[in-house]
């Protein structure tokens, strides 16, 4: 059958394909399993191993660095899960495997056990990698190429991801923290098997896409290994790998802490994708190609420092949350893990008007390019720690600190991440070579768990230099990060070649085609 009768078979709802909403309800179910999970994890990790509701003791800095390398990992495992898909499963397969083995691994972290807690990590770090970026790819291929519902179709998953997330916090959260820690993995597992079986279900609404590829199609792949052993005639890029690997290797051998051998790992990792981006560069035939790729890496340094400060909230927050804020409210005291939905929930209440707010400024001619964006939206959510910082003041002076607060500093860090996490998505597909994209997007999920990693690094550092320093640090740093890209914003839009030129006349049409539409239906 011809992709346009495949396109044209597939019934609709809401003027979007059934499958969109199959994926959306899937989506929302994995995302609530896996924020419900992040809400309980470092509490559950500080929680004393006595009382009615023991966890596991550890110390502050050692549960902060575990959730860095846990987030780390879940997104990192997309490089290799989109590689598995696209070379062997398909994007259908895999998520159908992902969501299986997310299910085992919520469901083995139920049980009140050492080797329950690790294999159940590892199980869902495994899952999450297989599911999160070829659901994605999913979405995209519901609509044909030019659709101009494809936007609006991902606005909906979005919103999906977020109703996961505001969900989790609230329930997870409360069953964890107040009932049973393994009572809330239970329950994250148990919304995991019903996204599972929302997706079995609506199969027949899946049909042509994500299919396991052809053969034709695997030999028109690009073969990382070949571009890697490219690298023994190209002697600089290879001295710079065998750099970052001696590295690792003397990481393994001089770091302090049990995850030394980690690092190792990670260097390895790092110096292996690098060596693939760098003979990238060079296949490039043509300067726009090779400006436009140089843009797109030093945009993904801004995404590393941009989750490397958000993602404090799942770590050095929460248990600032659950140690040092007053959290009473008319006689009753609010779960720690409810402050993480402020973010989902004002995502939702939000979204709409930073876009708006965009799009309205590009309309008008002003500065919008996505560089822009992503530097006002990395000093916006830096902003955000100012309230953290006034609240480790509060309680150095009285003891405890007020809940508004962090309700401000979860408010700055949405708008924040609002103006630049799905600008950073669309802007991949603006300057990435056609041929890498799908790598491109995998190196940006990396990115995020490079930028958790680092946010569990520098949560590491609050039980020797305390709170309030590593908040003004952190609010210093991203700051200064933004105002360095709008400094170099002119030679940075120099080097896209007019990637995003043509938007403001896109947007014109779109809003004179809703206007001739208003005009029809109110004659």
């Amino acid at each position: 059958m011809s992709d346009a009768l495949q396109y044209q078979k597939q019934k609709e709802l809401f003027g979007h394909p059934v499958g969109l909403y199959i994926l959306f309800f899937t989506e929302m179910w994995e995302r609530f399993s896996y924020y419900g999970m992040r809400a309980l994890l470092t509490l559950y990790l500080v929680q004393k191993t006595t009382g009615d509701n023991p966890g596991l003791g550890w110390l502050d800095s050692e549960s902060i660095m575990l959730y860095g390398w846990y987030t780390m990992l879940v997104y990192v495992m997309s490089i290799p899960g989109g590689i598995i898909a696209d070379r062997y499963l398909g994007q259908k397969r895999a998520v159908l495997y992902g969501a299986i083995i997310l299910c085992l691994g919520h469901g083995v972290l139920a049980f009140d056990a050492y080797w329950a807690f690790f294999t159940g990590l590892s199980l869902i770090v495994l899952g999450v990698g297989l599911l999160k970026p070829n659901i994605s790819t999913m979405v995209g291929g519901l609509y044909k190429q030019g659709d101009i519902r494809r936007d609006k179709g991902f606005s909906i998953f979005y919103i999906g991801i977020n109703l996961g997330s505001l969900l989790a916090t609230f329930i997870v959260g409360y069953v964890g923290e107040e009932i049973n820690w393994h009572y809330g993995f239970g329950l994250a597992g148990i919304a995991m098997v019903l996204g599972l079986l929302v997706y079995l279900y609506g199969q027949r609404y899946l049909e042509h896409v994500g299919n396991k590829p052809t053969q034709a199609e695997k030999e028109g792949d690009i073969s990382y290994a070949s571009l890697l052993g490219k690298l023994r005639s190209s002697p600089l890029q290879l001295g710079i790998v065998i750099l970052i690997v001696f590295y690792a290797i003397y990481a393994g051998f001089t770091y302090e802490g049990i995850d030394n051998w980690g690092y190792t790992a990670l260097y390895i990792f790092i110096a292996l994708v690098a060596g693939v981006l760098m003979m990238i560069y060079k296949t490039l035939d043509t300067k726009i190609l090779k400006d436009r790729f140089l843009v797109l890496l030093l945009s993904f340094l801004l995404v590393i420092v941009f989750w490397g400060a958000f993602e404090q909230a799942g770590g050095l927050m929460s248990i600032y949350t659950k140690t040092k804020t007053d959290r009473m409210l008319f006689g009753m005291e609010i779960p720690a893990t409810w402050f993480q939905s402020l973010n989902a929930g004002f995502i939702i209440l939000f979204a709409t008007v930073v876009a708006g707010y965009w799009a309205k400024r590009k309309l008008k001619g002003k500065e919008a390019s996505s560089i822009f964006k992503m530097a006002i939206g990395t000093m916006i959510m830096g902003l955000g720690f100012v309230f953290m910082i006034f609240a480790a003041r509060q309680y150095n002076i009285e003891g405890s600190s007020a809940m508004y607060w962090l309700v401000l500093a979860y408010l700055f860090h949405t708008i924040g991440e609002l103006c630049s996490s799905p600008v950073a998505l669309s802007f991949i597909t603006k300057l990435a070579p056609v041929k890498y994209a799908s790598l491109m997007m995998g190196v940006y999920f990396a990115a995020t768990g490079l930028g958790n990693k680092v946010a569990g690094i520098v949560g590491e550092k609050a039980s020797e230099f305390g709170e309030y320093s590593v908040f003004a640090g952190i609010t210093i740093f991203t700051v200064l990060i933004g105002v360095l890209v709008i400094a170099l914003l002119k030679p940075l839009k120099r080097l896209t070649h007019g990637a995003e030129d043509n938007e403001r006349e896109i947007l014109e049409q779109e809003q004179y085609e809703l206007a001739n539409e208003d005009i029809k239906s109110s004659n």
